[in-house]
């Protein structure tokens, strides 16, 4: 966790201890730059994935309109040579087996653009160092503080007394 590099030249009380507000002000300034922080690492990382999608979107777009003339003039070519070639086939048989192998191209573009899409990030770094920024926010306790206990889930409140924030040092 970052810190706000807030020095203090005097102490507050006779034991040299930073004030309830001191710290807490201290906590806000850590936490307010720890989420700046995390909103600029998603930020890059949402633009990294977009950036990867639209390489995608661009490379299918291409084959589809440089690609798509000469796949008709090969699929004609294919059909009327199956009809040449096999003897009492009839044309459309040949138009028939090219919209089969039509078929196969298809369902394998298909299973590429799926792997390639696949590899989008969803932001999964950005999900995992804020699920830890907020796991070691409910565990840390200040230090010099061991006495006062950490914050965990269903805790609503936790009770501060002077008595509990000078007794150790």
């Amino acid at each position: 966790m970052l810190r706000s590099g807030t020095a203090r030249t005097a102490p507050d009380d006779e034991r040299g201890q930073q004030s309830l507000g001191e710290l807490v002000s201290l906590a806000l300034k850590d936490v307010s730059t720890l989420v700046q922080h995390e909103i600029k690492l998603a930020k890059k990382e949402l633009s990294f994935d977009a950036k990867r999608a639209l390489v995608g979107v661009v490379f299918v777009g291409l084959i589809l309109f440089v690609m798509y003339p000469l796949f008709l003039m090969l699929l004609f070519a294919g059909a009327y040579g199956l009809h040449s070639h096999t003897f009492g086939q009839p044309i459309w048989a040949g138009f028939l087996w090219m919209a089969l192998l039509v078929f196969l191209i298809l369902g394998g573009a298909a299973l590429l653009a799926w792997i390639f899409f696949k590899k989008i990030t969803g932001m999964s770094l950005t999900r995992k160092t804020v699920a830890d920024d907020i796991t070691m926010i409910k565990q840390r306790k200040p230090s010099g503080h061991e006495d006062i206990p950490a914050v965990t889930e269903g805790t609503d409140r936790t009770a501060v007394t002077a008595g509990s924030l000078s007794s150790t040092r």
